[in-house]
């Protein structure tokens, strides 16, 4: 069992738990996820890895609940525990396998929207803890909904808050803001965004036009965790991938989002499943990490 040491509620609808588990805190890298269970015969849900102490043993979790699971999940209390919590899982950011020396050349821009800035915030506070100055934009529809604010601030270089009702910040998209930097003379050699598809999608597609090489993190479209289900399947290239053993960080100049987003879409029904299961033949998933799976 995985103890739940602190359960806190950030937003209307975005929850926080710190959770007892040394051997993944031990082992975990910026990027990577945990799978989660909360009994039994509970559902496996993949989790981006928030923060970890190493020291404490325990990992930092946030998320939105959008089915069953994550609605029963939001409910636990400090003290509750989590019956299997496996990880970490997924490879960790590209970034950090760099020379430290050359990183601290490169201007680095992190761009999150949602609670895309969960899994930002572990990868710019490695940056700073190595002493790589990085800008940071993270987006929102309100100001009542932006997360991790004042942990945010103590890591990054710049910080650009931004909501899409211009209540706080920045008003206006991530993608303006982005502009509005570039435009005021900032040069950036590589972008990193995370969040929603469609606001990942956009910032590509700007990216791409700004001559700015941009990796993602194609966590939004797991279920399974382990390649078994199909659903994390994409496009990257002339390439099939699968986020969860592949990924979750691909080349975002090369993803297929609007594919993605329509194969997301289509998994949420058993008949959607069924259908892509005809079409996609020995491509549907990617096996178990281990096995080879049928790619």
């Amino acid at each position: 069992m995985y103890k739940i040491l602190r359960a806190e509620q950030l937003t209307a609808n975005i929850f926080l738990m710190d959770v007892e588990a040394p051997r993944v805190a031990r082992h975990c890298e910026p990027g990577q996820f945990v799978i989660v269970k909360m009994d039994e015969k509970g559902e496996r849900i993949p989790l981006t890895i928030c923060d970890y102490d190493r020291e404490a043993g325990t990992i930092t979790i946030i998320f939105q609940p959008v089915g069953a699971s994550t609605m029963k999940m939001k409910e636990l209390k400090a003290g509750d525990s989590f019956r299997d919590f496996t990880g970490p899982l997924g490879n960790p950011s590209e970034l950090i396998e760099e020379d430290i020396e050359e990183l601290k050349k490169k201007k680095i821009l992190f761009v999150g929207g949602g609670v895309g800035a969960a899994p930002v915030y572990p990868q710019v506070k490695w940056m700073h803890e190595h002493g790589v100055d990085v800008d940071v934009i993270i987006g929102s529809k309100t100001k009542d909904l932006l997360i991790l604010e004042k942990e945010m601030e103590a890591v990054s270089g710049n910080y650009y808050p931004c909501t899409d009702d211009g209540s706080y910040g920045h008003a206006g998209m991530v993608t303006t803001m982005v502009e509005e930097l570039v435009e005021k003379g900032n040069k950036y050699d590589v972008c990193v965004a995370i969040g929603p598809m469609i606001m990942m999608k956009f910032v590509c597609l700007l990216t791409k036009k700004l001559g700015i090489p941009t990796i993602v993190s194609m966590n939004p479209i797991m279920v399974d965790g382990t390649g078994m289900c199909g659903a994390c399947r994409l496009h990257v290239g002339d390439e099939i991938k699968f986020a969860c053993v592949d990924g979750p960080e691909f080349d975002g100049h090369l993803v297929n989002f609007d594919e993605a987003m329509k194969r997301q879409q289509m998994y949420k029904t058993e008949e959607g499943r069924a259908i892509l299961k005809l079409q996609e033949g020995d491509t549907h998933h990617g096996g178990c990490g281990h096995c080879g799976g049928d790619k």
